[in-house]
């Protein structure tokens, strides 16, 4: 059983001898205060300068507020900065259990290297939600109190996708540029080894062409999901290929945002940019016209369901019904469409 329920049974059984002890005295008070449950859970962020990442930061904090709000449950989120290092994150989530944190909720540096938490947290009986970056099946599988939130990968590029195959439909000339038949195309990329990134690449274009797009790809590359590195590529690209890029389809709005900084730069306009994500400035973006369109993912359900297993969990409780996880293990935030008037 977990810290947090031992800590409410323990205060129970407190104050119900307490008052037994009052009855026994012939007097007492029905405005006697009793002692609240708390809740204290570990949250280690890959980066917390991924403009995403923050966003959900902020979400998991109203979630925080609004729960102590309900339930009277005093909660201490511990958020820490892993800066992109796996050892500093491990470090992190050895801190957080022996601090008797009641849950983890970790964005994972590396899907690869959970085991360490992972061993930490079996050890302590610590329930881990890991969010963004998911764990290889064979580390998910080790242990009946590891969960994973996210946005589906799949489903965001196929969306992606049909923002690009609506508006071709409707206006083929505005992605068409010089007329000749085809759409060409640059594509940023995310980290190599992330599965979004994978998979978001593969059925964004897959969708294309299943809608009879034609497209042609003129280049791509590794930008990390990160603004500063998509601006390079595409300044780079804007150099060795003029005039030929016609959309930049990228994994993510931060790398989308890079383009269009690039491009503005360069002085370039006409070219068509897509991202995924829908975060606070990417969505801005779009409203101002400078990003054709974005995937965003429901952030506040997304941070809520974090936030909701984590404490249920911690507390020995049923999920609330509004969480529904596939294989008792996986929770996929809703997505939407959002594009340029």
């Amino acid at each position: 059983m977990m810290r947090a329920k031992r800590l409410f049974q323990t205060a129970a059984a407190a104050a119900a001898i307490f008052l037994v002890g009052l009855g026994t005295a012939g007097c007492g008070s029905e405005e006697q205060e009793t002692e609240k449950t708390s809740l204290r859970i570990g949250v280690s962020l890959y980066r917390g300068d991924d403009t995403f990442i923050n966003n959900i930061r902020q979400e998991l904090e109203a979630c925080a507020k609004e729960y102590e709000q309900e339930t009277g449950t005093k909660v201490r989120l511990d958020i820490q900065d892993a800066k992109g290092s796996q050892y500093t994150q491990n470090d992190q989530a050895e801190r957080f259990i022996s601090l008797e944190c009641d849950a983890l909720c970790i964005n994972l540096v590396d899907r690869t290297a959970a085991t360490n938490i992972i061993d930490r947290a079996m050890e302590g009986n610590v329930p881990v939600v890991f969010f963004n970056r998911q764990p290889v099946e064979e580390d998910m599988n080790r242990w009946n109190e590891l969960y994973y939130v996210a946005a589906g990968a799949r489903e965001s590029a196929v969306l992606q996708g049909r923002i690009v195959a609506d508006r071709y439909r409707r206006d083929p000339d505005s992605l068409d540029l010089n007329g000749d038949g085809v759409v060409s195309y640059v594509l940023l990329e995310g980290e190599s080894s992330h599965q979004d990134s994978l998979i978001r690449t593969e059925w964004s274009i897959r969708t294309l062409k299943d809608a009879g797009v034609p497209i042609e790809r003129i280049t791509g590359g590794i930008a990390n999901w990160e603004r500063s590195q998509a601006s390079a590529l595409m300044e780079q690209w804007l150099l060795e290929y003029p005039d030929a890029i016609e959309l930049v389809i990228s994994n993510n709005d931060d790398m989308a945002l890079g383009a269009i900084d690039a491009m503005e730069r360069a002085g370039v306009s006409g070219i068509k940019v897509v991202g995924i994500d829908g975060t606070t400035p990417g969505l801005q973006a779009v409203e101002d016209g400078k990003m054709m369109g974005t995937v965003s993912s429901d952030k506040e359900a997304y941070a809520k369901a974090i936030f909701e297993i984590a404490a249920a969990k911690a507390l020995g409780e049923e999920l609330p019904e509004n969480v529904v996880l596939e294989d008792g293990k996986y929770y996929s935030s809703p997505q939407r469409i959002v594009v340029e008037n």
